[in-house]
């Protein structure tokens, strides 16, 4: 394993062992064709600078939170009469909010957090209002049926 630091204004590369890496705090960025150093294919790097770290993790969890937030639009204004979808954004957003409260709430800033909670709070009650209507509305079809 590499270690990567800046030092005496140019980059140091040294090697050493694999167990000081792991006991580590830090952030692991993966990826599948890697990056080569002495001809070994590297696809493991943890970041343990925090705020370095915070840049990789705020524009992964910022696109990934965009691409949810257009997802629940569109699963809220559907036009399910069953709730599926609505049962399934409400998993998305229970989903999406353990992976930041367990992956990534240290390399975020409590503001970050704040935002997101409330507009996560705001999709969900809207889905749960939703899904009310449509349970109350098949209620009625079927007790009308039923009659």
């Amino acid at each position: 394993m590499y270690s990567i630091s800046r030092g005496e204004s140019k980059l140091k590369k040294s090697t050493i062992d694999s167990i000081n890496i792991v006991s580590l705090e830090g952030f692991t960025m993966s990826s599948k064709s890697g990056i080569k150093i002495h001809n070994q294919i590297i696809r493991d790097i943890k970041v343990v600078n925090r705020d370095f770290a915070h840049i990789v993790v705020y524009d992964k969890v910022m696109n990934r939170y965009q691409k949810l937030i257009n997802q629940l639009a569109e699963l809220i204004t559907s036009d399910d009469d069953t709730g599926s979808d609505l049962t399934k954004a409400l998993n998305e957003i229970e989903k999406f909010r353990l992976e930041i409260k367990n992956k990534y709430r240290y390399y975020l800033k409590k503001k970050e957090l704040e935002k997101m909670s409330k507009e996560l709070v705001t999709l969900k009650k809207t889905a749960e209002k939703r899904m009310i209507e449509i349970h109350q509305n098949l209620k009625k079809i079927s007790s009308s049926k039923a009659r």
